[in-house]
């Protein structure tokens, strides 16, 4: 769990980011695997899972009102595990393949642009901290 020193902002560009880094791994895996018999693309539903994990987020300032309900844990976005499925898109290679190396390379490209963004995003709300503790530099 972060520190209460960093705001919703910045908790969720870290779980985007860490969401990011696994959807590169799972676009990298169909990219190697491109012309590997029989093997079916994954794929993850990012915008689902980031979602899902910011909701947790949302449930930590709920509290019980009655003994018939049901305590929620402060598990935080980083218990979220995204679904990893085959990709249903794909069609299958003659010889059983449905990785489609230019959606792979486009999609591969498209999530190295967005992890750059929400590293950028934090790197300025954390220089701001910074300038803020250190009042300015004086």
């Amino acid at each position: 769990m972060m520190s209460d020193l960093f705001d919703k902002t910045t908790r969720g560009l870290a779980t985007s980011i860490n969401m990011r880094q696994l959807r590169q791994n799972i676009i990298s895996s169909n990219v190697a695997n491109a012309e590997t018999p029989h093997y079916h693309a994954k794929k993850l539903d990012f915008e689902d899972a980031l979602g899902r994990a910011l909701d947790v987020e949302n449930l930590r300032g709920v509290s019980v009102t009655h003994n018939d309900h049901f305590p929620i844990s402060g598990s935080g976005p980083a218990k979220v595990r995204p679904d990893i499925y085959e990709n249903p898109e794909g069609a299958i290679n003659n010889d059983g393949n449905t990785v489609d190396l230019e959606r792979e390379m486009t999609a591969l490209t498209e999530n190295n642009i967005l992890y750059k963004s929400a590293l950028q995003l934090i790197n300025k709300k954390m220089a701001a901290l910074k300038y803020a503790a250190t009042e300015g530099g004086r």
